[in-house]
């Protein structure tokens, strides 16, 4: 399956369980693996035979940057959801948020999720 890869996306949330967490807020990485099949826009050269990353790009940031979760793992699921349904060329999503300043008593270098999801008929 074909894919587009968008990496190391950063935005600003208030998503965690502690209360400074969500008032104080803290970057949040996100990467996206989109599957769809990619031969007609490698064929046509047309932006509408493919799937604009630049708008899905800006559909995580207003889930990331919008409602507060607590979890990641919510965060997640409803990013792989949204880009679905928003977008209907895809296939499938592996979607990872990454949470690099999560509050862990100890040296680590990240912490992050991991959601794969296809789209359902």
């Amino acid at each position: 399956m074909d894919r587009i890869t968008l990496t190391g996306m950063e935005f600003y949330g208030r998503h965690g369980c502690l209360p400074e967490e969500r008032e104080n807020g803290q970057i949040f990485l996100v990467d996206a693996e989109l599957f769809l099949d990619l031969g007609r826009a490698g064929k046509s050269d047309a932006l509408e035979d493919t799937v604009d990353y630049a708008a899905v790009f800006a559909c995580i940031r207003r889930i990331v940057e919008g409602t507060p979760r607590r979890l990641i793992e919510a965060l997640a699921e409803e990013i792989a959801g949204t880009v679905l349904h928003d977008f209907p060329m895809l296939r499938g999503i592996v979607l990872t948020v990454h949470k690099p300043q999560a509050p862990i008593p100890g040296r680590f270098r990240d912490v992050s999720v991991t959601v794969e999801r296809e789209r359902s008929c």
